[in-house]
């Protein structure tokens, strides 16, 4: 039996994919284990993933790794999260040079406890010249807080005669946002069954497709992702448009 990826079409991959990681506690649970063990194999399927996603030639991932209200879980369990980063920038920042992956991080990254945020810095600033794909590893992070910390800053300007109210639009909101420098996701994948955004890139997904599967993050595979990718590739994508239009 073949692999799904063979049935890609290369033209209408996504170029930039999001993905809420989502089910790692409930899958440890089933396993009769601790929430901490569903942390560590989700790492495993973020290495998966991630060479995945470049092997065929997605050019952005963007990984909801920790929100904002995660910090609101048990110390002990946040800080496991906070050792499990620590080891997996360590351990998977020769795979990311292997495979021409830059990695980047955005959020509340302040938030971290110093040496998460040592190691995080050390590994984006040793891949900054990669030029296969961009991971984004969403830390810390959530859609409101996003959008607050960029009315603030465009509320500066204005106070400041730096910037008129009339010349705010989508085009500047966009650009005061973390994801600045990257397209919008193509397409939004949420593991675990939940069919909610859960406050991630709020502004961002406006015309995102969605999938979302029951699969729980520790058993997604590669051929789960590329089943998600045929899904979105016998979508249409009309924005705001009649189908009439959009084949003219």
């Amino acid at each position: 039996m073949g692999s799904l990826k063979d049935k890609i079409i290369e033209e209408r991959l996504p170029q930039h994919i999001a993905i809420i990681m989502d089910g790692n506690g409930r899958w440890a649970k089933q396993q009769g284990k601790m929430r901490v063990f569903g942390h560590q194999h989700g790492v495993d399927t973020v290495h998966e993933i991630t060479k995945a996603c470049a092997e065929l030639g997605v050019k952005y991932l963007t990984l909801y790794a920790f929100s904002t209200e995660n910090w609101n879980r048990s110390s002990f369990e946040v800080d496991a999260l906070m050792t499990l980063l620590t080891n997996a920038l360590k351990k998977e920042f020769k795979t990311l040079n292997d495979n021409n992956i830059r990695l980047n991080a955005i959020g509340d990254l302040k938030r971290l406890p110093d040496l998460q945020y040592d190691a995080l810095m050390s590994a984006i600033e040793k891949t900054k010249n990669n030029t296969r794909m961009t991971l984004t590893l969403c830390l810390s992070y959530s859609g409101r807080w996003e959008l607050t910390k960029a009315m603030q800053e465009i509320a500066i300007k204005v106070k400041n005669g730096v910037l008129n109210p009339e010349q705010i639009d989508e085009a500047l909101i966009s650009n005061s946002l973390a994801t600045a420098t990257m397209p919008d996701p193509d397409l939004l994948i949420r593991t675990s069954g939940e069919e909610r955004i859960s406050n991630y890139l709020l502004w961002q997904i406006a015309y995102s497709e969605l999938y979302f599967t029951k699969k729980y993050w520790p058993d997604f595979s590669k051929e789960d992702l590329y089943e998600a990718i045929l899904d979105y590739q016998g979508r249409e994508r009309r924005f705001g448009k009649t189908s009439e239009q959009i084949k003219k």
